[in-house]
């Protein structure tokens, strides 16, 4: 199962979930690696993200998902990316997804949340995986080249461009 096209109409009186996540990246010899991982019942990769809960606020929350999902701690954040909404895999709630951008040195860690997510995973920025959710295929696609340069600033301001994909 993929998400289509149906999980973009709103359907009127469905509660509303607030999630954060992110993008998370990584360089290795010059490429920008993507962290994406598996979610259980589902098709496909997805960015790591989840649920606020009670007292938390978004970085606070994107960071605790991260965590949960892919396993990794050690994040610096570059930039809010986007807020997404769509219906929830159930299609029972309206969710209101928001996306920052992280830089990171960690290649792994521990998942805590293994009964829902599995096999997190390093792509290239240039070449993602099939993703269950389009929207956030688009997202990190078409923000391709501001994620690049954010990037390059953050590493190093005198970097060139194009030793990055």
């Amino acid at each position: 199962m993929n998400a289509d096209e149906s999980w973009y109409v709103r359907i009127e009186g469905l509660p509303e979930r607030v999630s954060s996540g992110g993008v998370v990246i990584r360089v290795e010899r010059g490429l920008l690696l993507v962290c994406l991982v598996r979610e259980t019942g589902v098709d496909g990769y997805v960015i790591p993200k989840g649920g606020i809960e009670p007292g938390e606020d978004l970085e606070s929350a994107a960071l605790r998902e991260i965590e949960e999902e892919s396993g990794l701690t050690q994040l610096s954040r570059l930039a809010h990316l986007d807020t997404l909404e769509r219906l929830s895999e159930k299609k029972d709630t309206w969710s209101i997804n928001h996306y920052g951008l992280y830089l990171t040195a960690q290649v792994s860690g521990t998942i805590l949340d293994t009964d829902h997510h599995f096999d997190p995973a390093w792509f290239p920025l240039h070449e993602l995986p099939d993703m269950f959710w389009p929207d956030e295929r688009k997202m990190i696609s078409s923000r391709r080249s501001g994620i690049v340069d954010l990037v390059i600033a953050a590493q190093n301001p005198n970097k060139r461009k194009e030793r990055f994909m």
